[in-house]
């Protein structure tokens, strides 16, 4: 036969929570933080991608919408018209937002 577990029991004594002072317990968590280091944010040697070209100027070319696409009015993606699921006051949803 089982042996039933009781879950709202203590996981500890009470007796080793008792020896724990508050003056153990915050010099205890004063030791484990990790000291706070100042960072100064110019020299951090940090470069973002792309900062190496500021010359370079980057364009992407703009397809108009076709004729067979619709744009969905929860994730205002462009879908194929295949994928149109239903229309919510007349606002076309894809099959996944639906």
């Amino acid at each position: 036969m089982a042996i039933s577990t009781d879950y709202d029991a203590p996981r500890h004594p009470a007796g080793d929570l008792a020896e724990d002072s508050l003056e153990e317990l915050t010099a205890r968590r004063a030791t484990a933080q990790s000291p706070l280091v100042d960072v100064d944010e110019s020299d951090s040697g940090f470069e973002l991608p792309g900062a190496e070209l500021p010359d370079e100027e980057l364009t992407v070319p703009v397809v108009p919408m076709r004729g067979d696409e619709f744009r969905c009015s929860s994730c205002f993606l462009v879908h194929h018209r295949s994928q149109l699921a239903r229309e919510k006051n007349g606002a076309p949803i894809c099959r996944e937002c639906d």
